[in-house]
């Protein structure tokens, strides 16, 4: 009967709180002896103390680390969460790396680069790592003590370079995989930077055309008497309406879009124009294909540190950025827990590459995950970039036909009255 109740207890918990995952910090007693401190998610508390004990642990305290859903809420700073640029922080990752392997302790270490960051706000995280290291907290639980600071793979990663002893070459392995974000997003930012170029200047130049130049000519239109072209009525009718009204439509585009930002903050918001991206033509399969290289990479490091694979995928889950890939992926940990091979549980999700299962699968069955983890990141690197020189193909010529058409029909109306003055005049 006990345990009867317990098990309704737990679901009715579940039931109410399916939809606030809060983080922990737990200190443990493992099946194997060993004292850990570990930062868990969990529906509440009650939850987590049941499922950790179903595991074999021994539970000494659980605190709440004062983030609820991925959003801090309270804690460290006053809740305030600092945001690092990502070069920034990879700089920091290379130095701190070099000390470490020069063989200066982790405080020492630590101290010199808060120092020498030309970084504020990286400075003022350090101190306060640099504080509670002094008060005989480990580093990776003085990082993790920073909220959404730095990202939960790293700290996770910090935590197995503790257990394992070999902090220096797991943070050479993490910067190598921060190395290969940066260097995506530059590849991301290079192929449209151009496009975006094209763009605003269309925009000016349709701009600067329907309420300065036509304009100018609509008085001589007015005076000719002639019967205007069709072509011509159109333009002028729609310069004269943008001319008349800029005055509300200005702040009511502001407002939309000002809207628009605020709705997509919402979660109701955000999948649901994630779920219009991943619908659009090579854009949507461009994503997947990021998000498969990123995950995938995640939980490669995450592996290579000597944490679990229940563990290591929980982590990378956070990894991925668009909402509706990984609503569609949160069930496959459930069934990974529940002993289901993590390749099949992955191919459920329904929006992996078939490429990557199969390679996944591969390695699972070699004892290789790890490794086929890296080839997998790897190739959908490189299928990412051909994505994108498709992608940049596709809109630099759709964008320049749009803006030669548009300039076009303005100077047919602008020039077409003139040319029936003329021929009236001769004959």
């Amino acid at each position: 009967m006990r345990t009867a109740s317990l098990a309704r207890e737990s679901k009715e918990a579940i039931r109410l709180d399916e939809y606030v995952m809060a983080e922990y910090v737990c200190k443990l007693g493992t099946p194997a002896g060993e004292i850990v401190t570990r930062t868990i998610e969990g529906f509440s508390e009650k939850e987590l103390r049941q499922r950790l004990m179903s595991e074999g642990y021994r539970i000494f305290t659980v605190e709440g680390s004062g983030i609820v859903n991925g959003v801090r809420v309270g804690g460290a700073g006053g809740g305030k969460v600092l945001k690092i640029k990502l070069d920034d922080f990879l700089h920091f990752n290379q130095q701190l790396s070099a000390l470490l392997r020069a063989g200066l302790p982790v405080l020492q270490a630590i101290q010199m680069l808060s120092q020498h960051t030309p970084n504020p706000k990286l400075k003022t995280v350090l101190r306060d790592v640099e504080a509670r290291i002094k008060n005989g907290v480990a580093l990776s639980d003085a990082f993790a003590a920073q909220g959404e600071t730095f990202p939960r793979i790293y700290t996770a990663s910090i935590l197995a370079g503790e257990r394992s002893g070999n902090l220096d070459e797991v943070l050479k392995r993490y910067v190598e995989y921060t190395k290969s974000i940066v260097a995506l997003r530059r590849k991301i930012r290079g192929a449209l930077t151009y496009p975006l170029i094209l763009l605003s200047a269309a925009l000016v130049l349709v701009t600067v055309l329907t309420t300065f130049v036509i304009p100018r000519f609509t008085a001589i239109f007015e005076n000719m008497g002639n019967k205007l072209p069709t072509i011509t009525i159109v333009v002028v009718g729609i310069s004269s309406a943008m001319q008349q009204n800029i005055y509300w439509l200005l702040p009511a585009i502001i407002g939309l879009v000002v809207l628009l930002l605020s709705w997509r903050r919402t979660e109701s918001g955000r999948r649901t124009l994630d779920s219009l991206i991943l619908r659009i033509p090579i854009v949507g399969e461009l994503v997947r294909q990021m998000t498969t290289a990123q995950m995938s990479r995640s939980l490669a490091t995450l592996l290579a540190g000597g944490i679990t694979l229940v563990e290591s995928f929980q982590i990378a889950l956070t990894s991925v950025t668009n909402h509706e890939l990984k609503r569609s992926t949160e069930p496959a940990l459930k069934q990974i827990r529940e002993g289901q091979a993590f390749t099949e549980s992955l191919d459920q999700a329904g929006w992996v590459p078939k490429m990557a299962v199969d390679m996944i699968g591969v390695g699972e069955r070699a004892g290789s995950l790890r490794e086929m983890l890296d080839e997998v990141a790897s190739f959908y690197d490189s299928e990412t970039e051909v994505k994108l020189g498709q992608l940049t193909t596709f809109i630099e010529p759709v964008i320049l036909f749009v803006m030669a058409g548009v300039v076009i029909t303005i100077l047919l109306a602008i020039y077409m009255p003139m040319l029936q003055m003329v021929n009236a005049g001769g004959q």
